[in-house]
């Protein structure tokens, strides 16, 4: 065994300088190695930090997230909030280990230098500390939360509003948004969470904290008035989750507010319950979508499973590519040194000693790679980190980069299987002699089937990567009814609304005598992101309830977003009073659903609209077009717009420049608001938000395919040469019989022809049947066709082509007589 690894130390250094005497062969080798390791590190990294989302929570796989839905409207999805009495009535549930809840209710601002700092700060009931694994630095956590005037600090936070963690008992001032003030002391510092968590904070106090209000405190005490919160529940091992949710559901039941259903809605339940209660994992929160967000969620950003799963594919997909590239190059340089393979075996050396030789060789060529992947990989962090939209600074940890040299290794020894099988065949007495039988002609099939797969994964990915960025670019641009261009929107801080606030209104009336604005209207949602969406039941006389998507909206909405009416009038300040309650406006399908045949008969008409348990009249003054409100993932449903103005969001349009409405904006706003963050989007770039896991898929996409195209050349160029090496004596004599230069020319095109034609057939059909299951998840696709498979084509013909240029120009300048009287 010493004798052996003393050979494989020996021949890993000889390979170290046969690598430095073949400079080019060594680059090439080790750089595309290189670069799909690194590809490779990064996307399974991704990978691997999506699926570790709450690992750090202790026994995650028994914790569980209560949602809700509230099915008495009819259009409401779930949510992962549900009422904060569920943690009270889940303690005395068999079954349950431990309970906890937090509550977003109290957005805390706390004052350090006469600097006020916005925090993410939670709410929480005692234990949920234990539960969630908050790790203390400084101080009693526990304590902490159970003290009125206590507060904890992550340790991110700590350095970001006094720059050291070492901040135990320091007093800061804090506030609410709703003016509620108190002296909180630093109790504890505890560690940042990880970035792959949904339960982020930067701060925490307890449910009696002196900061919290008196009518939350109590709410969150009691829970009478059903007010949703944050609900976890750890089940004992062996626990059934549906009869926990069972108990739930029972304990839900039996709240007065649970009761309070209208006779009707709850004829239109039927069996179903007013609010249904389920259990999800807390490890599957992370690709929990079906989950809308409201007022008070948290904002975190949520991956996808299938989107994960294809990642780990590319990621595997362009490792193999780059193993399969590294195979070829090294198969041919084996060819090359058959001489030396064959004097070795003549002077005594066994399959064994050149076993060892070629999988040293191989060893170091793959060590270097992947300390040149792990370097490249570094190198990219930040700037993968930023398109990703995700903190991965901690996926070059030590256990990462320790399983990227295993991994490293692996792939050496693989990787040196097929060349030393090749030298295993050489012949002594024929390589000596000069005759080419180092491969078998089985060998060479494969290695040319080998380097047609990189050019069809090369292809497949290409076309795939295409069609993805195109529909993602068509979804972004397309018209969403309207103009976007001139719009800017904004949003007020929290509890202000021009009905309520002072500052609010004056904000809104300094824009519209400001001559940079054209007009400012206000809305619940910025138009293209639902925020805090509302449903509800609309139906004319004589008709059923149609649930529909209700958004409220000021006199100037549809004349600031430039929208004309189909039939009818639009709402205007110069005929509609603020807030009003009769005018209604649909759009076309509520019309139709509605029961009117067309946009004209709805006019006039009075219909029922459903606000809480009551039924209110209005009337219908005109029918709008369809306005995307959701991305093209969501079917468009009916719309009803009414007068109401105490929205959040202002919606700007510029007079003239963009530029100069911004900044009219700004100006306003320091006056009114100088203490609060200001985020002015163009209303173009809230529809592109909501494309940003396309934007980065088809980012990865692209980087992938110029990934995998860089390997097809490769194994394009390695196979040209091997290709024009065996058939240099045929050209010669070609040429002797007269052959001109385009006649070979023609020859070598036809070589590389095949190299791309197989693969074209072999993989752009899988990568149709890919783009059409991705597509169909649009409602409304960009108009493509066949064009992404010809343009990948193309790309195909373009790569295998270049790469085969210089051996076709030295077939075509060859000489005869330096080949045959050599």
């Amino acid at each position: 065994m010493k004798r052996t690894l003393t050979s494989l130390v020996q021949d890993f250094r000889v390979g170290l300088r046969l690598l430095a005497r073949e400079p080019a062969y060594a680059m090439t080798a080790i750089a595309g190695l290189g670069i799909g390791l690194a590809a490779c590190l990064l996307l399974l990294g991704f990978v691997r930090y999506s699926w570790q989302y709450n690992a750090h929570v202790p026994d995650a796989a028994r914790v569980y997230v209560v949602k809700q839905r509230h099915n008495a409207d009819p259009l409401a999805p779930s949510y992962d909030q549900a009422p904060t009495m569920l943690y009270g009535a889940a303690r005395q549930l068999a079954g349950v280990e431990q309970a906890a809840a937090y509550v977003t209710w109290v957005p805390l601002t706390l004052t350090e230098n006469s600097r006020p700092y916005k925090v993410a700060a939670l709410a929480v009931t005692p234990g949920f500390e234990r539960m969630t694994g908050v790790q203390a630095i400084h101080g009693d956590v526990a304590e902490a939360l159970a003290r009125p005037d206590g507060l904890v600090l992550t340790e991110a936070a700590a350095l970001r509003l006094f720059g050291t963690a070492d901040v135990l008992n320091r007093t800061v001032a804090a506030a609410t948004v709703h003016e509620h003030r108190a002296a909180l002391r630093i109790a504890a510092v505890v560690r940042t969470p990880p970035a792959n968590s949904t339960i982020p904070f930067e701060a925490l106090h307890g449910m009696a904290s002196a900061i919290v209000p008196p009518d939350a405190r109590q709410e969150a005490l009691t829970g009478e008035q059903g007010w949703w919160g944050y609900v976890l529940v750890k089940l004992a091992p062996g626990a059934s989750p549906a009869g926990v949710a069972a108990g739930l559901q029972q304990a839900l039941d039996r709240m007065p507010f649970a009761q309070a259903v209208a006779a009707n809605a709850r004829t239109a339940l039927g069996s179903r319950k007013a609010m249904e209660v389920q259990l999800a994992p807390l490890t599957d929160a992370y690709f929990d979508h079906d989950v809308a967000v409201n007022f008070f969620s948290m904002r975190i950003e949520r991956g996808d499973r299938a989107v994960a799963g294809g990642l780990a594919v590319v990621g595997v997909l362009v490792l193999a590519l780059a193993a399969v590239n590294y195979a070829n190059l090294a198969t041919i340089r084996v060819i090359r040194r058959r001489r030396e393979i064959g004097l070795r075996k003549v002077l005594g050396a066994g399959l064994g000693r050149l076993a060892l030789q070629f999988t040293a060789e191989a060893l170091a060529v793959s060590l270097l790679a992947t300390l040149l992947g792990l370097l490249l990989a570094w190198l990219a962090l930040p700037l993968f980190g930023a398109a990703m939209n995700r903190d991965l600074s901690t996926l070059l940890s030590a256990q990462n980069v320790a399983a990227a040299l295993l991994a490293g290794v692996g792939l050496g020894l693989v990787t040196a299987a097929y060349p030393a099988w090749t030298a295993f065949r050489v012949r002594p007495a024929h390589a000596l002699a000069g005759r080419p039988d180092a491969e078998a002609p089985g060998g060479a099939r494969l290695r040319k089937a080998l380097a047609m797969l990189q050019v069809a994964a090369a292809l497949a990915l290409a076309s795939y990567a295409i069609a993805v960025g195109w529909q993602t670019r068509h979804a972004i641009h397309a018209s969403p009814g309207f103009d976007p261009r001139p719009l800017l929107v904004l949003e007020l801080p929290e509890q202000h609304n021009p009905k309520i606030s002072a500052p609010a209104r004056g904000l809104l009336q300094a824009l519209t005598r400001d001559a940079a604005v054209a007009g400012v209207a206000i809305s619940t949602d910025p138009v293209g992101a639902a925020r805090d969406p509302w449903h509800t039941g609309l139906r004319s006389v004589g008709g059923a309830e149609v649930a529909t998507d209700i958004k409220s909206v000021s006199s100037e909405f549809f004349t600031v977003y430039g929208i004309a009416p189909v039939t009818g009038r639009l709402f205007s300040s110069r005929t509609d009073r603020e807030d009003d309650v009769e005018p209604l406006v649909v759009n076309q399908l509520a019309a139709r659903l509605l029961g009117f045949a067309h946009a004209d008969q709805a006019i006039g008409q009075v219909v029922q609209f459903r606000k809480g348990k009551q039924w209110i009249a209005k009337r219908i003054v005109g029918v709008a077009p369809e306005v995307r409100f959701q991305s093209m993932k969501v079917t468009p449903g009916p719309v009803a717009y009414e007068l109401w103005t105490a929205g959040s969001v202002l919606t700007v349009r510029a007079a003239a420049a963009p530029a100069a409405a911004e900044q009219a904006i700004r100006t306003a706003w320091q006056r009114y608001f100088p203490d609060a963050p200001l985020d002015v989007r163009g209303a173009q770039d809230i529809y592109a938000s909501g494309y940003a896991d396309e934007l980065r898929l088809a980012g990865l996409l692209a980087m992938a395919t110029a990934i995998a195209l860089m390997l097809a050349a490769s194994g394009a160029y390695v196979l040209a040469a091997d290709a024009i090496s065996r058939r240099t004596r045929e050209i010669a004599i070609r040429k002797l019989h007269g052959a001109r230069g385009r006649d070979i020319g023609r020859l070598v095109a036809r070589e590389l022809a095949a190299l791309g034609a197989i693969p074209a057939v072999a993989g752009l059909p899988l990568a149709a049947v890919a783009i059409e299951r991705y597509l169909s998840g649009y409602v409304e696709r960009a108009p493509m066709g066949w064009w992404p498979l010809v343009c990948a084509l193309v790309l195909g013909v373009v790569t295998t082509g270049v790469a085969g240029a210089r051996h076709t120009w030295r077939a075509v300048r060859l000489q005869p007589a330096a080949v045959l009287g050599s």
